[in-house]
């Protein structure tokens, strides 16, 4: 059985061998498939390829926010200091350059 709908960005979807992955993104340009699956490694799909997985959609996993629970507040940044990285880069345009 091959697949026969259509990538949906934000959707999960499991492979008959347990490989569980959500689409991130669709890129009409070069036809492809971007996915990441639920151990965070990412992948991506030709859209041929796409249609012959038999995927089924599935419900994300339990841990599929992991990744982001484990931010600490060191990661994070204020308004005040990402305004400062702003204004860093501003002063190192290429409008000097000949």
């Amino acid at each position: 059985m091959t697949t026969s709908f259509e990538p949906v960005i934000g959707e999960w979807y499991k492979t008959p061998e347990g490989a569980v992955f959500e689409v991130v993104a669709l890129n009409e340009h070069d036809g492809t498939i971007d996915v990441q699956y639920a151990d965070g490694t990412v992948g991506e799909f030709d859209a041929e390829t796409w249609g012959m997985l038999e995927v089924m959609s599935t419900v994300a996993p339990a841990d599929a926010a992991a990744e982001y629970d484990n931010m600490g507040s060191d990661d994070l940044h204020s308004i005040e200091e990402l305004d400062g990285i702003r204004e860093d880069w501003t002063q190192n345009s290429f409008d000097d350059f000949d």
